[in-house]
C-alpha cells in the first residue's frame, strides 16, 4: 500500500470501488484496488475544489464601483495574460486569454502546495505535467483546426515545398510530439527538484536559512507556471497564425 496523504487517504475510503472499477473497465487495472488514486491526483482534485470556490467568490462579488482585492488581482492577470496573446497572437488573441489565465492559475497554485504542511505539490508527479502537456497540445491542435480547416493545417505538417514534404512531416511530427516532452520535463523537474531541496535543507539546518530556498521555491513556481502558459501561446500563435 503506497503512502497516502490525508487527502488522498479521504478520496480513497470513499471512490476506491468506483475508480477500481472504471479503470479495470478501461483495461487499465491498478496495481493497489484500495488506493487508486495517487497523491498526485487527489492534489490535484483538491487545487480544482479550490480553484471553483474562489472563482465562486469572485463571481460573486464582483463590483465596477468598490472592487476588493482579490478582484483587482484577478484583473491584473487577466490583463497580463491578454497582454502577452495581444503581443504575440494578435488581435484574436482574446478568445484564448480566459483558457490560458485558468491554467496558469492552476499551474501556479499546484507549484505552491508543496510548501503547505501535509500537502504536496501535484506537478511534482510527472503524470500531472504529462496531462497538462496533452492538453495544452490538443488545445492548440483543435484552434489550428479550426481556424484552417482539417486540409489547410494539415498541410503545414508537409513544409512550403512539395519535393521537401517526405522529409518536412517527419521532423514536423517528431517537433509537435516533443513539445509534449518538452512541457512536461520543464514542470516537473523543476518542482520535483525544488520540493526535495526544500525538503532536505529543512531538516538539515535550522528554519532561517530554508527561508530563502523557501522564497526560491515560490520563485520558481511562479516562473514555471509563465513559462508554460507562455510557450502554450506561442504555439497557439504557430497554429492560428494567417500566412500573408
Amino acid at each position: 500500500m503506497p503512502e497516502q496523504l490525508w487527502f488522498t487517504a479521504f478520496l480513497n475510503h470513499w471512490l476506491a470501488g468506483p475508480v477500481t472499477a472504471l479503470l479495470s473497465a478501461l483495461h487499465l487495472p491498478p496495481a493497489y484496488p484500495q488506493a487508486p488514486i495517487s497523491n498526485g491526483i487527489a492534489m490535484e482534485v483538491l487545487v480544482c475544489l479550490i480553484l471553483v470556490v474562489v472563482f465562486a467568490i469572485i463571481r460573486a462579488n464582483l463590483s465596477v464601483d468598490n472592487p476588493g482585492t482579490v478582484q483587482h488581482l484577478t484583473e491584473v492577470l487577466e490583463n497580463f495574460i491578454d497582454n502577452q496573446c495581444e503581443e504575440i497572437i494578435g488581435h484574436k488573441a482574446p478568445q484564448f486569454v480566459a483558457f490560458l489565465t485558468t491554467l496558469f492559475v492552476f499551474i501556479l497554485l499546484m507549484n505552491l502546495f508543496g510548501l503547505v504542511p501535509t500537502l504536496e505539490s501535484p506537478t511534482a508527479t510527472v503524470t500531472v505535467p504529462l496531462g497538462l502537456a496533452v492538453v495544452a497540445w490538443i488545445y492548440y491542435h483543435f484552434h489550428g483546426v479550426k481556424k484552417h480547416g482539417p486540409i489547410k493545417y494539415g498541410m503545414h505538417f508537409f513544409g512550403p515545398m512539395p519535393a521537401l514534404a517526405p522529409l518536412m512531416l517527419p521532423i514536423e511530427i517528431v517537433s509537435h510530439a516533443a513539445r509534449m516532452l518538452s512541457l512536461t520535463v520543464r514542470l516537473w523537474a523543476n518542482i520535483f527538484f525544488g520540493d526535495l531541496i526544500t525538503l532536505v535543507f529543512l531538516s538539515l539546518v535550522p528554519l532561517a536559512f530554508p527561508v530563502l530556498f523557501l522564497g526560491l521555491h515560490i520563485f520558481v513556481s511562479l516562473l514555471q507556471a509563465y513559462i508554460f502558459t507562455l510557450l502554450v501561446i506561442v504555439y497557439l500563435q504557430g497554429a492560428v497564425a494567417t500566412e500573408h
